[in-house]
């Protein structure tokens, strides 16, 4: 590497103030970070220097207090120990040549602060993460958690607020970009009051020899901007992102991204066009931190340098000033290096395809990136010093009191309800329960023709790939938070095996996974176990479930003065469709179908009151040991469950959780239309108190219907011994206008599609 020391030193620009350590805090450093700076550099940086070490640094862009803990998941600890972490996952779409590109990422801070565009630039970021990858996005998934909608209290109409925002923002980007939203799920709760989450998923598809890497490579090569002009919106976006939400944080809408959808197309297809020339020598999107962000860790992977030359970054705003330049997180832009000599081609695509782009810069020896501005360099600092030299943390952790408390709860104490039909009918009008169509269908989820199984018809969405002659892939996003509140080792490893039982329900063989890691403030010691618990229960439940993690993101700080949220680790799930099976939905489909319950052996005692939404609901109680999982019992179920669809045998398929059995068979019947006698045996549930049979969420069950008098009920009994498992007959599909277990409860089917189907859409008239 050239000697630094025959190079002028950067200069600060007369505009800047002088660096010291108070000026690196008020950026968001720590004092002995900025000593440690300091000491690396040689001398004290300048102010743009200063900047850069902000933004990198930060745990946003850094993941300094969780990079050490994520090397539990294995396919993230081999990624970092080859220095070959990308911009997204990417798993083979079964032997079609075709590799699924997929992630999920956060927009939560900026939804709070602008819920249209904070959500909106969330879907852009995160398919500017599969383009870079050279993939072309089939769909996404949003996973979203509000605060308490349902009041008329100042905090109900901010939450009606923040939802109404953050649902049309999605929906705007995704629908103007040609993307389908073909899932996702919605949770409501009252920690998220102050702190909404907005967590979006990513799914492309691209040739497995056409993966586009991030690294710059070729000393000389030329340095290419492409995209929007860069402006001031988004300004130190990452290092906003990396404190907790304040009374101060309604002024931090200049760090809101602002996003065009219809520039965010083009720049789809200029960036594919782009790297189907074959000259492209690294290419990166710009996320967080901005152009600080895409040079660096482009130079870092590379293991080379960049001199750029700031003045002729194409810019929508006047007097911009370096350091603004390079901390701007101004949306639909990319950075690639280009085979020296082909830079013309490069520009000229752009041109075509009406993108603001320029040579700004070329790869050099240098291993530092070097920023010239109005005749001065202004900064001069080694990219993996910015990368790999960010201090790590392993920090202090301790489970919180509550835990041991809410672990011993006795909730066999607590009375049974006086009428279960209204317990039933309180349960489907619940936010959280009740149906989303109020949101999914401001979603385009038909868009591109590829969508088989849309949103409210199953539990996960599937897709037809074109691109892959046609072979399905499935995609669900999932996590309870209130069971990772209660036990976050334990409510992680249910969040993965409920959502590796969605995509068996469908049909498909889960393959990989994504993570939106949403947690407390780290520099708590309750918080840093939270999210060390939670990462271990995935790491484990995801590599059981032959579904490792391949891609994610990691959100701290979420709380505000009103407190944290509850742990919110969510998974991203894609599952591969063997060839020739046939996805089936939630819904009843004809009269007389017989309905059986899949379930592990010697589980009929079960109850799983603790935690659940009864418990919530009904008794306004957050507490109880969470229900059993046993993993190897709950592979067995969904294997059964996914040969009996391959064979055709069943007619629907519908996973018990959120309000336990007697919702579950409420929303098949609500989608099919239809009628069902329920004829539950107390025997078969251990005498359990009728509570628990009819809400309790214990795991690891699924509801099925099979056609009556036929093969097919016998094949299903069959399936189910030879894999070990329970098929417990528990009711018959029927022509009457009612849910009814006789004895117990009855409600029509309109009382219970008016609870359903009515409740948000009522609240949101307000």
């Amino acid at each position: 590497m050239p000697d630094a020391s025959a190079r002028p030193v950067p200069v600060n620009h007369p505009a800047y103030p002088a660096v010291n350590v108070d000026v690196a805090m008020e950026l968001g450093l720590r004092s002995s970070e900025y000593d440690l700076a300091v000491e690396r550099l040689g001398r004290v940086p300048t102010y743009l220097e200063l900047n850069m070490f902000a933004v990198e640094w930060s745990e946003h862009c850094a993941y300094k207090y969780s990079r050490n803990t994520l090397r539990a998941f294995g396919e993230f600890k081999k990624a970092q120990d080859a220095n070959a972490l990308e911009g997204a996952g990417v798993v083979p779409l079964g032997n079609t040549g075709q590799g699924i590109v997929f992630k999920m990422e956060s927009h939560n801070h900026p939804s709070y602060v602008e819920p249209f565009n904070g959500s909106a630039t969330g879907v852009g970021g995160i398919i500017r993460d599969i383009i870079s990858m050279g993939a072309r996005p089939i769909a996404v998934l949003d996973s979203l958690r509000f605060g308490d909608i349902d009041g008329d209290t100042d905090i109900h109409i901010k939450n009606r607020f923040l939802f109404s925002g953050v649902v049309h923002g999605i929906s705007s980007y995704g629908n103007c970009l040609g993307v389908p939203t073909v899932g996702g799920e919605i949770t409501f709760h009252p920690c998220y009051n102050t702190n909404p989450l907005v967590n979006a998923m990513a799914i492309g598809v691209v040739e497995l020899g056409n993966v586009a890497k991030s690294a710059a490579k070729g000393v000389g090569n030329p340095v290419v901007f492409f995209g929007s002009a860069t402006g001031r919106d988004g300004i130190h976006g990452a290092t906003f992102a990396s404190v907790e939400i304040s009374e101060a944080s309604e002024a931090k809408r200049p760090n809101v991204q602002v996003g065009d959808p219809f520039f965010g197309k083009l720049l789809i297809e200029a960036t594919l066009e782009i790297l189907a020339t074959g000259h492209i020598r690294g290419i990166q999107d710009f996320g967080a931190a901005g152009f600080t962000c895409a040079s660096v860790e482009m130079s870092s992977k590379g293991n080379v340098g960049m001199d750029i030359n700031a003045d002729v970054i194409p810019q929508r705003e006047t007097g911009m000033t370096a350091a603004e330049i390079f901390t701007s997180e101004s949306q639909e832009r990319m950075l690639c290096v280009v085979e020296k000599g082909h830079e013309d081609e490069i520009i000229a695509i752009c041109d075509k395809w009406g993108l603001s782009s320029a040579v700004i810069g070329t790869v050099t020896d240098t291993q530092s990136v070097v920023i010239h501005h109005q005749g001065r360099i202004e900064a001069d600092v080694p990219a993996q010093l910015l990368t790999d030299g960010c201090p790590t943390y392993t920090l202090d952790a301790a489970e919180p009191d509550y835990i041991a408390v809410c672990k011993a709860f006795d909730t066999d104490a607590l009375p049974e309800p006086a009428d279960y039909s209204a317990s039933l009918l309180k349960l489907l009008g619940t936010p959280t329960i009740a149906s989303k169509r109020w949101v999914f269908e401001t979603y385009d989820h038909q868009v591109q023709t590829q969508t088989e199984v849309v949103p409210g018809a199953g539990d996960a969405a599937v897709l037809a790939v074109r691109a892959a002659g046609g072979r399905r892939i499935a995609a669900t996003t999932d996590c309870n938070p209130r069971w990772c509140y209660l036990d976050p080792h334990l409510g992680s490893q249910h969040a993965v095996a409920e959502a590796s039982r969605n995509l068996s329900c469908v049909g498909a063989v889960p393959v990989a996974t994504t993570d939106n890691l949403n947690m407390p403030n780290p520099e708590k010691e309750t918080g840093f176990w939270q999210f060390s618990q939670c990462v271990y229960g995935l790491a484990e439940a995801c590599d059981f479930f032959g579904a490792p993690v391949v891609s994610g993101n990691v959100s701290f700080y979420n709380e505000s003065p009103t407190g944290p949220i509850h742990p919110t680790p969510t998974i991203g799930m894609v599952g591969v469709f063997p060839e020739g099976v046939e996805p089936v939905g939630l819904a009843f489909q004809s009269v007389n179908d017989l309905v059986y319950l899949l379930r592990p052996v010697g589980t009929e005692d079960e109850r799983g009151i603790g935690g659940s939404q009864y418990l919530y609901v009904e008794h306004g109680l957050e507490t109880g040991a969470l229900p059993k999982l046993d993993m190897e019992a709950e592979l067995a179920v969904q294997n059964a469950l996914r040969e009996m669809i391959a064979h055709g045998i069943i007619k629907s398929a519908h996973d018990c959780s959120d309000g336990g059995l007697l919702v579950n068979v409420c929303e098949s019947a609500l989608a099919g239309n239809t009628g069902v006698e329920l004829r539950l045996s107390v025997t078969d549930f251990g005498d359990q108190p009728w509570s628990a049979i009819c809400f309790g969420e214990a795991a690891s069950r699924v509801v099925v219907s099979v056609r009556e008098g036929g093969d097919e009920q016998t094949a299903l009994l069959d399936i189910a011994e030879a894999h070990g498992i329970e098929a417990v007959f528990i009711g018959q599909v029927t022509s009457r206008n009612k849910i009814e277990l006789p004895g117990v409860l009855e409600v029509s089917i309109d009382a219970a599609r008016d609870a359903f189907e009515g409740t948000i859409p009522r609240i949101m008239a307000h």
